[in-house]
């Protein structure tokens, strides 16, 4: 069901703001046709369809030739490529280094409203591995790093994100309560690290760690995923250490 949105004025150029509702669409559905972007944002269909020919110009939107739907572009992943480059070059370096040290897919996020982003991605050498695609977007409630970050902000910061979240289950082990995140959150803290238990994932398995700037904010969180047949708890543990030590180093960059 297509719900509509309501979406604050806050730029000075109608015609721009409008533009950017429209991209910001696809934050909730993958495609959507001009009828359905136009009765979300209750635009007239002409605008809308002035509005989207726009942006498909600059393939920052693209048309489904068989379905006649749009999706996120070309234009605008290359542009999203560019962000954050230089946190990026520092960061991976040591996503390298812990692929290697644990053979496993290692993942660098940045924290997005209540949702992480991926922004950086290593792959396991395993043929058995982990399908997250970079500008993948998950709800930081059942990730490791988004977990991560949580337990590293101030507790009102905290409990706002999670109280504006929508809780879906994923699996029967994803948390479906502030009450029951905010309690893990004090697990986090003492142990420095997070684990997502096949919370987003039935027979994956995930650490978390944050990677702060110099004045102590959370602005990323890298995590070490594999399946439940390798992440033993063991195998846990001894990445766990070199994952925390990694990002203190990165954060000692920032």
């Amino acid at each position: 069901m297509i719900v509509k949105q309501k979406f604050e004025r806050i730029a000075p150029i109608q015609s721009v703001e409008r533009a950017i509702w429209i991209l910001k669409c696809f934050e909730e559905n993958s495609e959507l046709s001009l009828s359905e972007i136009s009765h979300i944002l209750s635009l007239h269909k002409s605008t809308a369809f002035g509005l989207v020919s726009s942006l498909e110009a600059y393939r920052l939107v693209e048309q489904d030739q068989s379905s006649g739907k749009y999706h996120l572009g070309i234009g605008l992943f290359r542009l999203g490529s560019k962000v954050n480059i230089d946190l990026r070059s520092i960061v991976t370096p040591y996503l390298d280094q812990l692929v290697g040290i644990s053979g496993e897919t290692v993942n660098f996020v940045i924290p997005d409203g209540n949702c992480v982003i991926y922004l950086e991605k290593k792959e396991s050498p395993h043929s058995m591995r982990i399908a997250t695609t970079l500008g993948q977007r998950e709800p930081m409630y059942r990730t490791s790093t988004g977990k991560a970050i949580l337990a590293n902000l101030p507790l009102p910061m905290a409990r706002s994100i999670l109280e504006c979240t929508k809780f879906e289950r994923s699996t029967s082990n994803t948390h479906l309560s502030v009450g029951d995140v905010l309690q893990e959150l004090n697990e986090i803290r003492q142990r420095g690290y997070a684990v997502d238990q096949e919370e987003l994932e039935y027979g994956l398995v995930c650490i978390g760690s944050c990677v702060f700037d110099s004045t102590g904010k959370p602005v990323g969180a890298i995590s070490i995923s594999g399946p439940t047949l390798r992440m033993t708890e063991e195998k846990r543990n001894q990445f766990a250490v070199c994952l925390m030590d990694c990002c203190r180093q990165i954060s000692s960059h920032l």
